[in-house]
């Protein structure tokens, strides 16, 4: 069944409370998937590389990385740990060999980018949210999930959001019936997904139409082409928010729109406590029809 959340701001006024209005969402929805909760910040961008790792054993896994990490490139790498999950600031050019580094370690990499963090594990919204901090996160937009497993185990990885590209990521409601073989031509592209979870296929197809020179809408607009089953999107990039829903649209989704932000819900009540909501524009998004918004 799963439920998504997302919030983008227009203006700057809201930032300081991004994270308190998403987690509020978020657990509003949390009887739509209790297995496991993720969310994705997109903060102030940093003039360095964020990575986002997540480790089962932190304390093992993350004991002196910030060093050995600044050893193995020559410069400096800052590190801030927070539980299962930690946010590195990288020097240019090193993304490559700290991912190869990580997957030696045997530690996750969540996603990348000079704006976006993920954190996301196996649990209640309420409780991943408490354990991450996340009502005290600021940042220009972000987007949620908390999931239902339906297709894959539940498992940290199996959580959404799913990052394949530097500050991208997406979630989703609903099931492909098409993933494997998209997956195998994404492959042949150099896009492999590293879970059977089809929505990282998903995410990893419109990371493929990024690539190629589409924008998030155009992008979007091929997955209605391209992706067969019932789903709805939402997908976030570093200046950008963007929801499609198949052409049959059997997945809840709704929308709010004032001059301060647009916000998706996957019901109404995900909404109903946001800022100026009495004033917003609300309707359900159309069957087959892109929706996005860029900075």
């Amino acid at each position: 069944m799963c439920g998504i959340v997302g919030l983008f701001l227009k203006t700057d006024d809201l930032r300081p409370r991004l994270g308190d209005l998403l987690t509020d969402m978020l657990i509003t929805m949390t009887d739509r998937g209790p297995d496991s909760a993720g969310i994705a910040i997109y903060g102030d961008e940093s003039d360095a590389l964020k990575m986002t790792i997540q480790s089962d054993t932190p304390d093992e896994s993350f004991a002196g990385l910030e060093e050995t990490l600044s050893a193995l490139l020559g410069l400096q790498v800052r590190m801030r740990a927070v539980d299962t999950h930690a946010v590195l600031h990288l020097p240019e050019g090193s993304e490559t060999q700290v991912r190869a580094f990580m997957t030696e370690k045997g530690i996750r990499v969540m996603g990348a980018g000079t704006a976006m963090e993920i954190f996301k594990e196996v649990g209640l919204p309420a409780d991943v949210a408490a354990r991450f901090g996340i009502r005290q996160m600021t940042g220009s937009h972000g987007i949620g999930h908390t999931r239902m497993a339906t297709e894959s185990a539940v498992t940290t990885l199996g959580a959404h959001p799913f990052s394949t590209d530097t500050d991208q990521c997406l979630v989703h409601n609903g099931s492909l019936s098409n993933h494997n073989g998209v997956r195998r031509e994404l492959a042949r592209k150099g896009f492999v997904p590293q879970t059977q979870n089809d929505t990282e296929v998903a995410a990893c197809y419109i990371s493929s139409r990024l690539a190629e020179g589409d924008n998030l809408g155009r992008a979007l607009e091929g997955t209605l082409k391209d992706l067969d089953g019932f789903f709805t999107f939402v997908v976030g990039t570093k200046n950008g928010f963007g929801v499609v829903r198949d052409p049959i649209a059997c997945k809840p989704a709704v929308m709010a729109e004032t001059d301060d932000y647009v916000a998706f819900g996957s019901e109404y009540r995900a909404l109903a406590n946001l800022p100026g909501i009495e004033d917003a524009r609300v309707w359900e998004p159309e069957p087959a029809t892109v929706y996005f918004w860029e900075r």
